[in-house]
């Protein structure tokens, strides 16, 4: 069991705020795995809990979230809140676990927030890590607790029979993710496959990006873009008609959009790389299928052939990536980090 330092249940603050029906499911399934814990009390984000409320552990995930709101005055308001949640946590020595993501923020970051965030991984005590390839902060604690599966999330939705020839591409779309170029190698595979199609659904990021994704696909017949928010049963619907899931990103660390397609036993094209190498031992080398280079048309066209061949009943191993396990390691995480904290008030 957590014990916080009044000897009660361990509190621990996420950065992130109470979900919505737009928020990552890895954080409502990490939440919700996290409840389950004795001992362990979870808090959402808010600034005044932050600021002001009763907690033994800081648990981030993408603190660059918190440093940006919705216009100039609201940015700039955050990031003098930033600054004082940094002092509290300093006056009041309560411990940062921080869930390093990604190698770097996906997005760029002003000289001024990249200094707010190297404050942060000053505070940082345990950093947690997806895979064995992410590098942690130097002279950091780390653990590595693998992206859990998302199964039980899609469980109360049909499944429906794949389609021979069909691709899919789902998930938020942002410019590293590279969906132009898989539009232009499309129109390249289509030409030698008439019985291709392609599905690209998910929310722009940008209204630019929104305008260049349909202009890519202009003349493309044989490609449907439903440029919008999914819901999890359209997802289900979009992913399962799909023979393979397409995610050509120009930069792949961690992807909780392969999982999902693993998730609901669909094989996914990623790019060639140690993660995903790593990823394909794991689950299958029949899954997680691999290209060099740009995305391509002769790439899509063996991935389809290969996709064929996967034997109807089978599906990737994901057993060791169950939620109650991710839970256990979050709580070992968080007494290491309170267990750094005293050692360093004794010393």
């Amino acid at each position: 069991m957590g014990k916080g330092k009044d000897g009660g249940p361990m509190r621990v603050l996420q950065s992130f705020p109470e979900p919505r029906p737009t928020t990552n499911p890895y954080i409502i399934l990490l939440r919700r795995a996290l409840d389950d814990l004795p001992g362990l009390e979870l808090q959402t984000f808010s600034w005044k809990r932050a600021l002001i409320g009763r907690y033994d552990v800081f648990h981030t995930h993408w603190p660059e979230v918190l440093l940006s709101g919705t216009s100039r005055p609201r940015t700039v308001l955050r990031q003098l809140l930033f600054l004082f949640l940094l002092a509290r946590l300093h006056i009041t020595s309560v411990p940062v676990v921080r869930t390093q993501h990604n190698v770097r923020p996906q997005e760029r970051m002003s000289r001024f927030r990249t200094a707010l965030l190297r404050l942060l991984d000053r505070r940082t005590a345990v950093v947690i890590r997806l895979n064995d390839e992410t590098p942690p902060p130097a002279g950091k604690p780390f653990v590595t607790i693998p992206h859990g599966h998302y199964r039980d999330w899609f469980a109360a939705y049909p499944e429906p029979d794949p389609r021979p020839g069909r691709l899919a591409f789902v998930g938020l779309i942002r410019p590293y993710k590279n969906v132009e170029g898989l539009l232009t190698a499309f129109r390249s595979a289509a030409e030698r496959s008439p019985a291709a199609s392609l599905v690209v659904a998910g929310l722009p990021a940008t209204r630019q990006l929104d305008s260049d994704i349909r202009a890519a696909a202009t003349g493309l017949d044989a490609v449907s873009l439903e440029l919008d928010f999914l819901t999890d049963e359209r997802l289900v619907e979009v992913v399962g008609r799909a023979q393979l899931v397409v995610l050509p990103y120009r930069e792949m660390h961690n992807s909780g959009a392969a999982l999902m397609a693993l998730s609901l036993d669909r094989p996914v094209l990623v790019p060639d790389n140690a993660v995903n190498a790593e990823l394909a031992e794991e689950v299958g080398p029949d899954w997680v299928l691999r290209y060099n280079g740009e995305i391509s048309g002769d790439h899509l066209l063996e991935g389809l052939r290969a996709a064929s061949t996967i034997s109807r009943g089978t599906t990737p191993d994901l057993s060791h990536r169950g939620w109650e396990d991710t839970a256990s390691e979050h709580l070992a995480a968080y007494r290491q980090a309170l267990s750094r904290r005293r050692r360093a008030r004794v010393g």
